[in-house]
Order: C-alpha cells, then sequence, then structure tokens
C-alpha cells in the first residue's frame, strides 16, 4: 500500500474530529477551529494540511467517499454489466460511501456543492464524475470524454439531492436509471448543444484549479 502524504493523514485525523460538529454547526470556520482543537492539530499542521481552509477539508470529505466507492466497487463483479449500467452501480457505491454523513452532504450542497454554484463546486463534481467513468473502465481521451463526463456532472446534483429525502432503494435505483437515461438520450443527439455548457463547465474548472 502506498504510504499517505503527511497532509493527507492531517486531513483524515482533523476530517474525523470535524464530522460530528458539521450536523450542528456546518462546514464552518468555526467547526473547522473547534475540531482542530480536539484533534491535537497545531497551527503549522493546519496550515500544511488545509492552506485553502474548510474547502479542503470538503474536498476530502469527498474525495474519501471517492475512495470508498472504489472500495465497494471492487468487492462487486461488474464485469457482465453494461456500461450504463457500471455507471449506475459506481453512483450507488459513492451514495453508499456518503450515506453515514448525509448531514454533512447536506451542509456542503447548501455550502455550493451544487455545479452551477461556484467553480469550486464544478471542480468537485466533475472529479466525482470522472472517478465514476473511470472506474466503469472508460479510457476515452477526446472531446467524447469531456461530454461523458459533463453530462454525468449534471445529473449527479439531482441524485444527490434525491438521495437526500431517503427513498426506498428500488426508487433511488428507478431514479439514477431515468437521469443517466436522459444524460445518454440528450449527448446522443445534443452534442453540439451541450458544448457551449461544457466549455463552460470547463473554464469554472479552470478558475478553481488558479484559485
Amino acid at each position: 500500500m502506498t504510504a499517505q502524504r503527511p497532509s493527507i493523514r492531517l486531513q483524515d485525523k482533523w476530517l474525523d474530529a470535524l464530522l460530528p460538529h458539521v450536523a450542528d454547526m456546518g462546514w464552518t470556520d468555526q467547526a473547522a477551529e473547534v475540531s482542530m482543537r480536539e484533534a491535537g492539530i497545531g497551527s503549522d499542521e493546519a496550515a500544511l494540511a488545509a492552506p485553502n481552509g474548510i474547502s479542503d477539508l470538503i474536498e476530502r470529505f469527498f474525495g474519501r467517499a471517492e475512495e470508498g466507492m472504489l472500495a465497494a466497487l471492487d468487492e462487486q463483479d461488474t464485469s457482465a454489466l453494461r456500461t450504463h449500467e457500471k455507471v449506475a452501480a459506481g453512483i450507488k457505491a459513492w451514495l453508499g460511501a456518503l450515506e453515514p454523513h448525509r448531514e454533512a452532504v447536506k451542509r456542503a450542497s447548501a455550502r455550493g456543492f451544487l455545479p452551477w454554484n461556484t467553480s469550486d463546486a464544478a471542480q468537485r463534481t466533475w472529479k466525482t464524475a470522472d472517478a465514476i467513468w473511470t472506474a466503469a473502465g472508460d479510457t476515452a481521451t477526446d472531446y467524447n470524454r469531456e461530454t461523458k463526463r459533463g453530462l454525468l456532472s449534471a445529473v449527479l446534483p439531482p441524485i444527490v439531492l434525491y438521495w437526500q429525502n431517503e427513498p426506498d432503494e428500488a426508487d433511488l435505483d428507478a431514479f439514477i436509471a431515468k437521469r443517466l437515461e436522459n444524460a445518454m438520450t440528450f449527448g446522443k443527439w445534443g452534442s453540439k448543444i451541450a458544448k457551449p455548457g461544457l466549455e463552460l463547465l470547463d473554464r469554472l474548472r479552470g478558475r478553481g484549479d488558479d484559485g
């Protein structure tokens, strides 16, 4: 196993102390300060772990969900699934990794985990879409890659919002399947229409990289 970078180890230590406070305090600087003290993290370590403050901890929170998704998929045999079924399995595994922290997801959504709100959120949603598509075996490197991830980025927020209402599993599966069907249909005939929106999303992601 590859050793974690010191900054990641500190982020995880900090995040473990932070998450119990998020339900009451949200993803706030106050919650970060309280949990930093509880975790025994000094100011120099905090600067190493999260130079951008709470946004870095939100990033790590969703990054850990992607790691959980990959671990869950490793335990599944998806070889017989069609591509869209593999994508759906990835979404379900990702939501499963987020399940213990529904309130934290809700609070992150309120703070901007929706791709039409902020460049950081667009970048984060894109990373999740990329992780899901990559886990599904997609190796495209051309414009098709951007289209797939852009369309999935567009349907992830409504899926998360629906999941937050705690539907039963059959209803959630049906909702995910319908959103993916809509995205695939749009992708077949709407690439010319989608291109400006995808280019905008790409620019927003670029700003997030610069900021």
